[in-house]
């Protein structure tokens, strides 16, 4: 093509000394990408997505980074909802380990490289936002024909460098489109977007590793200090910088009259250096005071204003994992929230405790309750009853048992009941909430003086059981009702076990790798999981939890044809999941032709049943804009 031709001479004319009216960031990078790289303008290479194996290990070395720049990414996206935008997430390596686009388009974006493992290093991928920002540590605009590569000239990417906390680049957040308006300048604003989208990025990272050490936030303007300040650094005790944002290691320089390019970390350097203060001077500067008073002063005059945070208190020592009896420590891959009650369930183990499991339906509570007998030192069984499934009028038989002749149809010889089954082991109550209120009293008993009287019998017997009971509804509400024993409650709830939902927890793709291992062992086959199932799995809401997941992998493993489970396997809910957090007001990239928007959006209405607010829902968009694209493409919906 005449432009892949122009634009090749234009790269040939900069590389023998010509002047060029590009950004002297970008002839740098073409520079590189000859001299140090040995890439070639003449033969464009297509954007490259690494395997799943190694996007996996990408996506699990930045899991921490990704749960926190999850909120940032989303705000972000919904600033430039309508403008065609895709977001990418890349660790220091160029690799894309988190993406927000639209799901109707993914053949386009995974072929553009604006995709989930996609790899953008400037090594392999030449001049563009991420390799280039990963090189130089700065935000910049690598708008269309500024990109080396011929192969990615349609696309206009911005990208911001994420800094850690000891100053060491460690991602790039980048917002990219497939086509943009001519004028480079049409990105500035998108510049400023991704940049404070960075900014405020880094910001929480150093809340969520310094939480337990001072931290001083800064802001020019008393207005925006406890709202959007502008840098932050964490001290020790003695005043010393433990971790800073990049805007917080630049300030420091500035303030203390220091070239920031020269200057050496701020790490390990105590804050006297910089700032006319000292650790003392902190509490002063909290919230306690009027936002306007709280001013430091830097050794080169200047003055900012300054908002200290106290070192919060330890949240509890942490059992690690590896003590935990193996039953229990296999329930998660390292949820903070799931490893603070697995220490609990493992000391509540070794007791004769009863146990309260709180949980959504679906979330394991069973799973919890089996994990805790087979690490206590009960040599009986495991008895799991489910309250609500067993007829009203067969319960209290089902679980007390019966003499013989106790009633019509009752068994000659007399029947033990489940209770008594679980005699020197476990009796897991699930559903407590809704076992008959004239059933509880009776249960009471059981708990109160480990002994029962099967129906129609007199004389009691002893038993020894641990209980374990759930449910998902509010038992306290449920006495407030009247609706459940208060005593019984007390009782049952003598220690109690709260379970994440399964959208809440930070180790999803540890337990969806491991069930689909498992079930894959189970169907005697091998299956592993393509990128874009992967993250139509990790966008689902999940309202069924652990259940909801069994059940769409199974239907996965049932219907995937070469051992590779794809979005087609899997349930409804996986052609809209990736748009699970697309903003409504969101509007679809354009495809390349009309024919493949119309099929696009007409395979999206079949799926829903025709159903336009489904529809609308599974692909995170407004009913009017479905509308607006039918009327545009002429689909109209069956009689």
């Amino acid at each position: 093509m005449a432009g892949d031709k122009e634009h090749i001479r234009e790269i040939e004319q900069v590389l023998s000394g010509a002047r060029s009216a590009r950004d002297d960031i970008v002839v740098q990078s073409w520079l590189r990408c000859v001299d140090t790289h040995r890439l070639d303008p003449a033969r464009p290479t297509e954007a490259y997505i690494v395997p799943d194996t190694q996007l996996r290990e990408h996506r699990e070395q930045s899991e921490r980074l990704i749960a926190i720049a999850r909120s940032g990414l989303e705000t972000l996206f919904k600033q430039v909802a309508g403008q065609n935008y895709v977001l990418l997430l890349a660790d220091a390596k160029g690799v894309t380990v988190d993406f927000l686009g639209d799901p109707l388009f993914m053949d386009q974006l995974r072929k553009a490289g604006l995709y989930l493992g996609s790899e953008w290093s400037e090594s392999r991928t030449g001049t563009c936002g991420v390799g280039s920002c990963i090189v130089t540590g700065e935000a910049m605009t690598i708008h269309q024909t500024d990109h080396f590569d011929t192969t990615h000239t349609p696309l206009s990417c911005t990208a911001a460098p994420i800094f850690d906390t000891k100053g060491e680049l460690t991602a790039v957040l980048d917002i990219s489109l497939l086509r943009s308006p001519q004028p480079k300048v049409s990105q500035n604003l998108a510049l400023h977007l991704v940049t404070a989208s960075a900014r405020r990025i880094e910001l929480a990272n150093l809340m969520a590793q310094m939480h337990s050490e001072w931290v001083l936030r800064f802001s020019r303007s008393p207005e925006f200090l406890d709202v959007d300040p502008e840098a932050a650094i964490a001290l020790d005790a003695s005043g010393r910088v433990l971790g800073t944002t990049r805007g917080g290691a630049l300030l420091l320089a500035q303030a203390g009259g220091i070239d920031w390019r020269q200057s050496p970390s701020p790490i390990g350097q105590p804050i006297s250096r910089y700032l006319d203060m000292d650790i003392d001077d902190l509490p002063n500067l909290t919230r306690g005071r009027p936002t306007e008073e709280r001013l430091v002063f830097g050794r080169n005059g200047s003055a900012l204003f300054a908002h200290a945070i106290e070192p919060q208190p330890p949240s509890g020592r942490r059992v690690p994992v590896e003590v935990l009896p193996k039953p229990i420590a296999e329930l998660s891959g390292g949820d903070p929230v799931m490893a603070a009650m697995q220490c609990r369930a493992a000391k509540l183990a070794r007791t004769a405790i009863p146990i309260l499991i709180h949980g959504e339906t679906g979330s394991g509570k069973e799973i919890l309750a089996r994990a805790i007998h087979d690490s206590s030192e009960r040599t009986g069984p495991f008895v799991a009853i489910n309250c609500a499934a067993i007829p009203e009028h067969l319960i209290e038989s089902e679980l007390f048992g019966h003499i013989a002749g106790a009633f019509t149809g009752a068994s000659a010889k007399g029947r033990k009941g489940l209770i008594e089954s679980a005699d020197g082991g476990t009796l897991f109550l699930d559903e407590i909430g809704d076992m008959p209120y004239a059933l509880q009293s009776r249960l009471l008993r059981v708990i109160a003086e480990r002994e029962l009287i099967p129906v129609g019998g007199t004389e009691p017997r002893a038993i020894d059981i641990k209980i374990i009971s759930a449910s998902h509804h509010d038992l306290r509400k449920l006495v407030a009702e009247g609706r459940f024993r208060e005593d019984l409650f007390y009782r049952l709830n003598a220690a109690s076990l709260v379970l994440p939902a399964l959208r809440e927890r930070t180790d999803f793709e540890w337990l969806l790798d491991r069930l689909v291992s498992d079930r894959a062992r189970l169907a005697g086959r091998p299956a592993r999981l393509s990128p874009a199932a992967r993250l139509a799995l990790i966008r689902h809401g999940w309202p069924g939890n652990i259940r909801e997941l069994v059940n769409a992998i199974d239907l996965a493993l049932a219907l995937c044809e070469d051992g590779t489970i794809q979005p087609a396997d899997l349930p409804d809910f996986a052609h809209a999941a990736a748009a699970s957090v697309v903003p409504a007001s969101l509007v679809a990239l354009r495809p390349p032709s009309p024919e493949e928007e119309r099929a696009a959006l007409l395979n999206a209405l079949a799926a829903a049943g025709w159903n336009i607010s489904e529809a609308a829902r599974r692909l995170g968009v407004d009913r009017t804009t479905v509308h607006r694209r039918m009327k545009r493409l002429r689909l109209e919906a069956p009689n």
